[in-house]
């Protein structure tokens, strides 16, 4: 008997306020080509022909969300209204909440919402690198930049070998099982890699491109927006 084979469904943890870009609206909401910032990636995760499902975790409080219209994304896009304090606890809170629609071997593919500038290219890459791995992995690129550290003033002292370090990017793709574990053993990691590693295990570096930055601050929105512009055209 052959056996059925694993969902993959997407979780966009969506619950942060944003501080960094000095607005007043959580930085998912803002404006990116007219559209929310969210809605960018949520999109090209709906498009997706092997992802089942795709949920966005908000905050218990967020009142942003409804003011949009999401309809032509549905049945496919679920909100869960249960964001928590960090971005660890709003993965953990959305993993729990869809548990009844999981099976352990499931794939979740957990994407940053403030990277709009996902490609079908990157969930393909993704996907197709992982689809046998035991363990999972992440997009991820070469660090290419000369690394410094500084002494807490503001002041070089010491240049770091940027030799097989990579910058971790999303989606970050594990068992739906695997990563729940994780996370509850792991509460105070900055991404989903760092709960496994965390677990003695070793996720995958899948090599992605610069083009699917981190919305972090205001510049970035236009440098987001020349991405998307461009890449269109």
């Amino acid at each position: 008997m052959q056996r059925p084979r694993p969902r993959h469904v997407a979780l966009v943890p969506a619950a942060g306020s944003g501080n960094r870009m000095k607005s007043g609206r959580p930085k998912q909401y803002l404006e990116l080509l007219g559209r929310p910032l969210i809605r960018h990636a949520v999109d090209t995760l709906c498009a997706a022909p092997d992802i089942d499902r795709v949920y966005v975790v908000l905050s218990v409080g967020d009142q942003e969300w409804d003011r949009y219209d999401w309809s032509a994304l549905e049945p496919k896009l679920v909100s869960l209204f249960c964001g928590g304090a960090s971005r660890a606890d709003s993965v953990l809170n959305g993993l729990r909440a869809i548990r009844d629609d999981m099976a352990d071997s499931d794939w979740v593919l957990v994407h940053d919402a403030a990277r709009p500038c996902l490609a079908p290219w990157h969930l393909e890459r993704l996907l197709q690198t992982l689809s046998d791995d035991e363990v999972g992995g992440l997009l991820a690129v070469p660090v290419a930049d000369t690394l410094k550290r500084d002494d807490g003033h503001g002041h070089s002292v010491e240049t770091v070998s940027r030799e097989r370090l990579w910058q971790a990017q999303t989606p970050q793709m594990f068992r739906y099982i695997m990563l729940r574990r994780a996370l509850e053993r792991a509460r105070e990691v900055t991404d989903e890699a760092s709960a496994i590693e965390a677990a003695g295990l070793h996720p995958r570096l899948v090599e992605g491109d610069a083009t699917n930055l981190k919305v972090t601050y205001p510049l970035d929105l236009h440098v987001a927006e020349w991405i998307l512009e461009n890449r269109a055209r």
